[in-house]
């Protein structure tokens, strides 16, 4: 009898399949049964737009509902080219760099052009938004920047090198800012004005 059982236990054996996960059993899986070999797909480079990017403000929002408190962060992000294209951008998500991101992508779609008179700007304007004023003044060839809080970087990156700026009421980042664009967003060249005068420039 102990022959017999002997001899089903070696039977049972040999039939059994052999246990998936063997390092021995490849499978056609390589030497070690791990993945096949796969070409790694290569990174597509970031395309180079040419902007720079400064952010303004990063704060932490906080939206209360019934659940609970929502914590999200807010960016403001200006976006320019350095020859007279500039965009500002806010964005919000639950972590800063997404936030920033959002600023940057939002930026880049409220770009415009703005008039410019060589490195300065061709008028006197007045920008406003909100409680914050701005006059701005255009400046002789190497004044500079003469500008502080949220425009300087906005005259930077738009190319404008030789500006004065003086803000009222509100200084918060986010609305002088927006008060310099609206104020940028509303210069005229001569030929502009003239055109919509229905005159023509006289040239000197």
């Amino acid at each position: 009898m102990e022959e017999q059982k002997v001899e089903k236990t070696e039977a049972s054996a040999e039939n059994k399949p052999a246990a998936k996960g063997n390092k021995f059993d490849t499978g056609g899986r390589g030497q070690q049964g791990g993945r096949p070999d796969r070409p790694r797909r290569e990174r597509e480079p970031r395309e180079n737009d040419g902007l720079e990017k400064h952010t303004l403000l990063i704060r932490r929002v906080v939206a209360v509902t019934k659940g609970g408190k929502n914590i999200k962060f807010s960016a403001a992000v200006v976006v320019g080219d350095g020859k007279g294209s500039v965009g500002l951008g806010v964005g919000k998500a639950l972590e800063t760099p997404y936030a920033i991101e959002k600023a940057v992508q939002d930026a880049k779609k409220n770009m415009f052009k703005i008039n410019l008179d060589g490195h300065t700007i061709p008028h006197k304007i007045i920008g406003k938004f909100g409680a914050s004023i701005v006059y701005i003044n255009p400046a002789k060839e190497g004044t500079g920047v003469v500008a502080g809080g949220a425009a300087r970087p906005i005259f930077k990156l738009s190319g404008i090198q030789n500006v004065s700026c003086k803000s009222y009421g509100s200084r918060h980042n986010i609305n002088m800012a927006r008060a310099v664009i609206d104020g940028l967003s509303k210069l005229r060249t001569k030929e502009q004005v003239a055109a919509i005068r229905g005159k023509k420039v006289e040239e000197l």
